[in-house]
């Protein structure tokens, strides 16, 4: 699993310090082992019942809603569009799904600052990598966001490559944010507060053909 391979650096050091502790005393071995257990969990990766219907469009993360609202998406479409924001708190599941079906357009990483993921301008002062995918309806764009305690966006996908509804192409590590940018005609049907989860969650609707 791509979640596991991203983990095996940190499970290998953690392994070896509680091995190593174990020879020393068991209480020693207490705070690597349970570090060991922390990062093999985080790195889970469920799957997921996702919507065959192709209006569906799903939630890009595990998470909470912060924001929903209609914002200028500056990197891509370079027009108003409807915004879904997600934070992701280090209980999460960080493997970020796509939100629709469609074709990857555009991928481009923006390098910044690594604020706090609920701060006010971390959309455009942090790390972030922002993809645009074309969809038969229109432009998608997603724009996953490190922060204070994520330090590292996972790229599991390129451009060219098409991506099905609720497909896996990366991961933020421990704590971030993902938002999802809309054309106006989509229906969003989540509101702040909302908890989401990554490829099984439908967040917008497309409009009837």
């Amino acid at each position: 699993m791509m979640a596991l391979r991203e983990a095996r650096p940190f499970l290998i050091v953690l392994g070896l310090l509680t091995v190593l502790a174990l020879w020393v005393s068991p209480w020693l071995a207490l705070m690597p082992g349970a570090a060991f257990a922390y990062v093999l969990w985080f790195f889970r990766d469920p799957e997921r019942a996702i919507s065959s219907d192709p209006r569906d469009i799903v939630s890009a993360a595990d998470g909470k809603v912060i924001a929903v609202d209609t914002v200028e998406e500056p990197w891509h479409a370079k027009a108003p569009m409807k915004r879904v924001a997600v934070f992701l708190s280090v209980v999460d599941v960080h493997v970020n799904r796509a939100p629709a079906a469609g074709s990857i357009a555009k991928v481009h990483h923006h390098a910044g600052e690594f604020l706090d993921a609920r701060h006010p301008e971390v959309d455009v002062r942090n790390e972030a990598m922002n993809w645009l995918i074309e969809t038969p309806r229109g432009p998608v764009v997603l724009r996953q966001i490190a922060g204070l305690i994520a330090r590292r966006i996972v790229a599991w996908s390129k451009e060219g490559e098409s991506l099905e509804k609720g497909q896996r192409l990366g991961m933020i590590r421990f704590g971030s944010r993902t938002d999802v940018y809309l054309p106006l005609e989509a229906e969003v049907l989540v509101s702040p507060g909302d908890r989401v989860q990554g490829g099984s969650t439908v967040i917008a609707r497309w409009p009837q053909a």
